[in-house]
C-alpha cells in the first residue's frame, strides 16, 4: 500500500513537472479514469482468479494511472493545501489504522453499513453534480472523511484477523494484494475529501 502511494505521488509529480504530458493526461482524462475503474473492478471481482503475480502488476497499473489522473489536482490547488490535505490525511489514516487494529469489538458486522453508505454518498455526489450546492459539497466532504476514516479502521482490522487465520501460499499473497487495494482506496478517497475541505480557494493558478 505505501509503494502504491509512493509510485502515485511520484507519477503525479513527473507529469505535473512534464507541461506537455499534463496536457496530454488532461485530454486523455475520461479514458484514464475508465480505465482506473476497469481494474479496480478487475481486482475486486476475479482477486480469487487471478495470480498474486498478475494482481500485484494490475495494482501497480492502478496505482500509476491514479498518478497520472492525480496530477491534474496539483494545478487545481495550491501546493500548501495538498501538502496539508497529505499530512491529515497520513495522520487520520495511521491513527484509524491503529485503531482498528488493536480494538477488540468486533467490526465486521459494520460491513453492509459501509456498503450502503459509500453507494449513499456516490448518489449525493452526482446529484451535487446539478445542482452544484456549496453547502452540500461540504456535507459530502466532511461524509466522506468519515466514512472513509471508519472504513480504514474496518478493513485493517479485517486484514489482522485474516493474517490470524493462518492463510498462507498463494491465497496469502491474493490477500495481501487486496488488503493494499482497499487500504490504498481508503487513503486515496480520504485525501481527495480532506483536500477539498483544506484547498477552498487554493488554486495554484491564482
Amino acid at each position: 500500500m505505501a509503494a502504491g502511494l509512493a509510485l502515485t505521488a511520484g507519477v503525479a509529480y513527473l507529469t505535473w513537472q512534464n507541461e506537455g504530458l499534463a496536457y496530454q493526461v488532461m485530454s486523455l482524462r475520461l479514458p484514464l479514469v475508465l480505465a482506473q475503474l476497469a481494474l479496480v473492478f478487475v481486482l475486486s471481482m476475479f482477486a480469487q482468479r487471478l495470480s498474486s503475480a498478475v494482481a500485484g502488476l494490475l495494482f501497480i497499473a492502478y496505482a500509476a494511472l491514479t498518478g497520472l489522473t492525480f496530477s491534474a489536482l496539483l494545478f487545481a490547488y495550491s501546493p500548501s493545501a495538498v501538502i496539508s490535505a497529505f499530512l491529515t490525511t497520513a495522520g487520520t489514516f495511521a491513527a484509524m489504522s491503529v485503531a482498528g487494529f488493536v480494538i477488540k469489538r468486533d467490526l465486521s458486522a459494520m460491513g453492509r453499513f459501509f456498503l450502503f453508505a459509500v453507494l449513499g454518498l456516490f448518489v449525493a455526489m452526482i446529484v451535487n453534480m446539478f445542482v452544484a450546492s456549496s453547502a452540500l459539497t461540504l456535507g459530502i466532504s466532511i461524509v466522506g472523511v468519515l466514512l472513509f476514516a471508519g472504513l480504514t479502521a474496518y478493513d485493517t482490522q479485517m486484514l489482522r484477523n485474516l493474517a490470524l487465520s493462518g492463510i498462507s501460499g498463494e491465497t496469502a499473497e491474493r490477500a495481501a494484494i487486496n488488503g493494499a487495494l482497499a487500504l490504498y482506496l481508503d487513503f486515496i478517497n480520504m485525501f481527495l475529501f480532506i483536500l477539498r475541505l483544506f484547498g477552498i480557494g487554493g488554486s495554484s493558478n491564482d
